[in-house]
């Protein structure tokens, strides 16, 4: 048999095995649908759903096409016939790079009209430093959308104007000293202006001199596929340290219990703030890159594995107050990952709430604390009589201290081991 044959008959019983299937398949499907009770399915306005707008698009693309062909068909002819070309396509480019300027500057105001219209709603800043945030961030704006505006002006009434023509000749100009200087000089003053602006805004945040009499409260947010664990200092105000070489079932964080300050520490499920006081979050992330990310404190960083970055802010406006400005109920702060980290990147939040003073010490002494009589066994610590009441229960304010001492008694005989 002779190689074509063979190609020749394969090729026909993958057909016949192709359309058995199909046939199979559609059978089922009758069947099954026969089987099933009509039930009358609202698919709502068609002009409302995502598919009407792409079978629009792939309808307007063929048109195109179609138009496009015919158009060809008919340059040939004319061609084959020795007749001159039927459409003279200079002055028709230049007429759609017209159009197209003014269609591209209407949907620049369309633009600013609508989705400018968002951003001037988004929420205040509710930081000191996202003041400073928003004011560069309004200024690059203003200085890139005027040189976007200009620019392709320029660009699209050229190519208008100066379209091809028989009547003149193009002149050869390779070079001018005087524009060069100008459009190398004044964008690099610009972009110099926007760079020293956002040094010096980035370093006010990160490089300030440490107030003595209002010290940050330190929290640490170690980050995880999926999901956020924060710790609170205890008493001490000192939060303790990791060490991933110490991180078991029981010991998620890896937590270092030698270090004294590490026994008070506190886990939360939400992170609560109090209002205008500084904030110092240590982060880490125990596996892939993740992004500590506060949108309404314009507050973002990377947590990296293997080592610690620091963000550092005052919240200046409480949750109730911003509900109030807002007139939502229902507002809350959020924290969220900004690095696509997984399969569960959009499930990993976290509440945040800030509260007066008075609200957050309340809060802050309801929390568990992080050690456990487990790790007290694990890690040879004294075993307390009665581990502190979680977040969720209200504890009575006895209780509450006599685990406080308990705690302390813990730390002492601690000290005396060492």
């Amino acid at each position: 048999m002779s190689l074509r044959k063979l190609i020749v008959n394969k090729t026909m019983a993958a057909l016949a095995v192709i359309f058995t299937v199909f046939s199979s398949a559609s059978a089922f499907a009758q069947e099954a649908a026969a089987a099933a009770p009509a039930k009358p399915v609202d698919m709502g306005p068609i002009h409302k759903s995502a598919l009407f707008y792409v079978l629009l698009f792939l309808l307007l693309c063929l048109f195109i096409a179609i138009v496009g062909k015919a158009l060809k068909v008919y340059e040939l002819t004319r061609e084959t016939q020795g007749k001159p070309e039927g459409i003279n396509w200079d002055p028709v480019n230049a007429v759609i790079f017209a159009l197209f300027l003014v269609v591209g500057l209407y949907g620049v105001y369309w633009e600013y009209s609508v989705h400018g219209s968002m951003i001037s709603h988004m929420q205040e800043s509710a930081s000191e430093h996202g003041k400073r945030i928003d004011e560069m961030f309004k200024l690059t704006l203003i200085i890139t959308t005027i040189v976007f505006i200009l620019t392709h002006i320029v660009l699209f009434v050229f190519a208008y104007i100066y379209r091809y023509s028989a009547k003149r000749k193009a002149y050869y100009y390779p070079h001018n000293n005087t524009i060069e200087k100008i459009w190398t000089i004044v964008p690099a003053l610009v972009l110099t202006l926007l760079v020293l602006k956002g040094f010096l805004t980035w370093r006010s945040i990160f490089y300030k001199a440490e107030d003595p009499n209002n010290r940050p409260l330190n929290i640490e947010v170690v980050s995880s596929q999926f999901l956020w664990d924060i710790r609170y200092p205890g008493a001490d105000a000192i939060v303790g340290k990791r060490n991933y070489k110490l991180t078991t079932a029981i010991n998620g964080l890896g937590i270092d219990f030698n270090d004294k300050n590490s026994l008070d520490d506190l886990l939360a499920d939400e992170i609560v703030l109090p209002v205008n006081k500084p904030v110092r979050f240590t982060l880490a992330s125990k596996d892939v890159i993740h992004s500590f990310y506060m949108p309404h404190f314009r507050v973002q960083l990377n947590t990296v594995p293997g080592m610690q970055t620091y963000f550092e802010f005052t919240p200046t406006v409480t949750t109730e107050e911003m509900r109030t400005k807002l007139n939502d109920p229902k507002f809350n702060y959020i924290l969220l990952c900004a690095k696509i980290c997984g399969a569960n990147h959009f499930n990993m939040q976290k509440n945040v709430r800030v509260v007066s003073e008075a609200e957050y010490k309340e809060w802050l002494s309801q929390q568990a604390p992080y050690l456990t009589n487990d790790l007290r066994k694990a890690f040879n610590l004294p075993v307390v009589a009665e581990e502190a009441a979680p977040a969720a229960t209200e504890a009575p304010a006895d209780s509450t201290a006599t685990a406080a001492k308990v705690e302390l008694d813990a730390k002492n005989q601690l000290a005396l081991k060492k």
